[in-house]
């Protein structure tokens, strides 16, 4: 005979724990660990707004204190807010690299579009002086679109595209690019200047001085609306036809999105590099390779991470700051060679 458990029979215990075990799965389940990443990177901001030289500190605002108002909102919250809002782009845009490349070990800063975008600024710099930010923006992104372009281009003629060979080829192109802005910033006096943009800092920023960020922050958005895409573009030309899609379009408008994120981070912050690399490759490994699941994590990381290296910088040596652009190259340069390695190994 089968035994029926009667609705009002206390269950066995084995089915409590199953029904418990289950129970916590779907406690946490997708929507609740986004949820708990993002909790994560809010307490990492309140965090951010009460680190720096300035007293600024929640009983003094609390007891009404202006001067310690004023530096609230005129600098803490437009710096997290910076912070957040390049992190989370240039994450996604790595991610965005990586499926136009089809590539894991590419980002905006070893395919020579930050150089390019830096390139751009360089040439505004020369023949306009008093260029507006916004000027600045439009040939950063420009030059950006030429220098990925470009990047694309060099690949198709690549035979055995490598995974190990398209990063190099990319860091190359870069390197050229850069010696080539390099040696006309030397002739024209910039090299001051073109160092502010190769180095991610956000001790500058203040109200009224990156608001341009929110444009990445749109292109974020966008980047998410179109995953499914840059999905089946990552796939191949081929591929992407048959399903009914135009390869050229889809590509543009990575493209697009790529340089536009780039050009806008440096002309207001400056270069961050490693980001787009790191962070979605560590995405990656955690929860797989489905875009669009994968985007709002890249960009939760993407912003926690910058926000923890920006504190780290603020608190190493203070009251001194290191730039968050040396903090984030020294951590994700270990942590590239640690994925090339292991990818290495792992063909082997």
């Amino acid at each position: 005979m089968t035994a029926v458990l009667s609705p009002t029979a206390p269950a066995p215990a084995g089915a409590a724990g199953v029904s418990g075990v289950s129970g916590r799965r779907r406690f946490l389940g997708p929507g609740a660990k986004l949820l708990l990443g993002g909790t994560s990177v809010l307490v990492l901001a309140v965090v951010s707004m009460f680190v720096g030289v300035s007293d600024v500190s929640l009983p003094g605002l609390l007891s009404g204190d202006e001067h310690a108002w004023d530096i609230f909102w005129i600098s803490r919250v437009p710096r997290t807010l910076s912070i957040i809002l390049a992190g989370m782009a240039l994450s996604v845009a790595g991610l965005i690299m990586q499926l136009m490349a089809r590539n894991k070990f590419v980002e905006p800063s070893t395919v020579g579009t930050v150089e390019s975008a830096s390139l751009g600024i360089l040439v505004v710099t020369v023949f306009l002086p008093g260029a507006s930010l916004f000027l600045k923006m439009s040939t950063a992104t420009v030059f950006a679109v030429a220098g990925t372009a470009l990047f694309l281009l060099v690949l198709r003629r690549i035979p055995l595209r490598n995974t190990l060979i398209v990063p190099l080829v990319g860091i190359m192109l870069g390197g050229v690019i850069a010696a080539v802005t390099t040696f006309f910033a030397y002739r024209f006096d910039l090299l001051q200047t073109l160092n502010s943009w190769m180095v991610g800092d956000f001790s500058g920023v203040l109200r009224g001085r990156y608001e341009l960020l929110w444009i990445v922050g749109a292109l974020t958005l966008i980047g998410y609306l179109a995953a499914d895409r840059f999905t089946v573009a990552g796939m191949g030309q081929e591929f992407t036809t048959n399903l009914g899609l135009n390869y050229n379009r889809v590509m543009t408008l990575g493209l697009i999105i790529v340089s536009l994120i780039s050009a806008v981070v440096v002309v207001s912050v400056g270069s961050v590099p490693f980001l787009g690399l790191i962070v979605p490759n560590l995405v990656s490994l955690m929860i797989g390779d489905n875009v669009r699941r994968a985007i709002p994590w890249v960009a939760i990381f993407g912003a926690g991470f910058v926000l923890a290296c920006d504190i780290i910088g603020r608190t190493i040596r203070y009251p001194y700051e290191i730039p968050v652009g040396v903090i984030v190259s020294a951590i994700g340069s270990a942590l590239f060679l640690y994925l090339l390695l292991r990818k290495r190994s792992a063909r082997a």
